[in-house]
C-alpha cells in the first residue's frame, strides 16, 4: 500500500511545518486543550480527536469561502 521509507505526515511545501504547527495550536487553543510546543502524548485521544477536528472544520470552512 505504502512505501515504508516514506512518511503519511510529510509535509509537500518547504516551511509549511511552521504555519501547521500554528495552525494546530490555534485550533487547540478554540476546543480548550493546552497544547505545548514539541511533544503531546500526554493529552487524551478525545483532546487529539478535538484537535484534529477543529482543523479540519476550518480548513472546510476556508474552501467553501474561497468558493464564493
Amino acid at each position: 500500500m505504502s512505501n515504508t521509507n516514506s512518511s503519511s505526515n510529510r509535509l509537500v511545501v518547504p516551511g509549511a511545518r511552521e504555519a501547521m504547527d500554528k495552525f494546530k495550536m490555534e485550533a487547540a487553543n478554540e476546543v480548550g486543550v493546552n497544547l505545548k510546543q514539541g511533544y503531546n502524548g500526554d493529552i487524551t485521544a478525545r483532546q487529539a480527536g478535538s484537535i484534529g477536528g477543529q482543523m479540519v472544520k476550518k480548513m472546510i470552512e476556508s474552501y467553501e469561502n474561497g468558493l464564493k
